[in-house]
């Protein structure tokens, strides 16, 4: 797994109430990579946060570490 990959999964376990039904995946594409995230129905709130604020903050933090690795990623939350 690439530690994007890892960060995103702790953070999105973290933040849940069902952190087994946490899935994150990783599609590397020629030069960005998206990271996708899904978690049960009833946690899709607590990922996204109000106004969409937590999300913006995982994205935030995932910049960071993207750009400490050189590489460009994207978070994408499913519904």
């Amino acid at each position: 797994m690439s530690e994007l990959k890892d960060l995103i999964e702790h953070i999105s376990k973290a933040l849940v109430d069902m952190p087994e039904k946490v899935e994150v995946r990783e599609v590397v594409g020629e030069q960005t990579t998206v990271i996708e995230v899904d978690v049960d129905e009833s946690d899709r709130g607590k990922v996204i946060g109000r106004d969409g604020k937590t999300a913006k903050a995982i994205r935030t933090i995932l910049n960071a570490a993207s750009t400490k690795l050189k590489k460009r990623s994207v978070l994408q939350i499913i519904e």
